[in-house]
């Protein structure tokens, strides 16, 4: 792949911003940053068109609520063709991080994190999508 080089011009509240970016992310330099907030588009730009798309569903529970990992088991078993693998970590006595690794259609995966998320007792969730190249 051959590297292209370009200018662009921003205004000083932008540059900033990308600054910050490539300082919080610990990037090499600017055009690293870009890269990857072109990358970034290019993932959501799959997820809105409803490509195949892989990702990650993080969960933040506290495992002492009744019948919550019964519910959990539930909804990914009705997903069974898009969750992938499920890792399991213990934060302390009540509280667990799960992280399944999902793949399909990115408004299946919507809705198969939608409908974790929103279990009764589920503290914080996330899903994060990647475009297949």
């Amino acid at each position: 792949m051959s590297v292209v080089r370009f200018g662009v011009s921003l205004e000083k509240e932008l540059l900033d911003q990308l600054d910050d970016l490539v300082t919080k992310n610990r990037f090499s330099n600017r055009s690293q940053a870009i890269r990857q907030l072109i990358a970034d588009h290019g993932a959501l730009s799959k997820w809105e068109c409803n490509n195949l798309v892989v990702g990650s569903i993080t969960l933040v529970y506290n495992h002492h609520k009744r019948e919550l990992l019964t519910l959990l088991n539930e909804v990914q078993h009705a997903f069974h063709e898009e969750v992938l693998a499920a890792q399991h970590f213990h934060l302390g006595n009540d509280h667990c991080l799960e992280i399944i690794a999902v793949k399909g259609k990115a408004v299946r995966l919507t809705e198969l994190a939608d409908r974790l998320i929103a279990l009764k007792g589920i503290q914080h969730g996330k899903l994060t999508m990647s475009r297949i190249t």
